[in-house]
């Protein structure tokens, strides 16, 4: 029988997230976490879900950009040192956002 939009296991995103490289084609993350999903014995998520999941995981990764720290300053969401912090390379959190 075939498995329509199952779950995906936390675990497999977890591994997602360990193996991902980004000098690596996401396709070859696919292959991985695919063969992670076999070995546990869980269903294959879809290739496009994991492109998703992979695009989101490397912009969390990235953290927040430096136009989005001057609009978060500008409005003063953040203080002004936090734009410092972040052209220094400390960093800053992401600010959350209302949707």
């Amino acid at each position: 029988m075939v498995t329509i939009a199952p779950r995906i296991s936390r675990r497999l995103i977890e591994e997602l997230v360990q193996l991902d490289d980004e000098r690596v084609p996401i396709a070859e993350t696919y292959r991985r976490v695919a063969a992670e999903a076999d070995r546990l014995g869980l269903t294959r998520p879809s290739y496009q879900r994991m492109r998703v999941l992979v695009h989101q995981s490397r912009q969390l990764r990235r953290g927040p950009t430096t136009a989005s720290v001057l609009l978060d300053v500008a409005t003063r969401v953040r203080p002004p040192e936090a734009f410092l912090e972040h052209i220094s390379g400390v960093g800053v959190p992401e600010v959350p956002r209302s949707k």
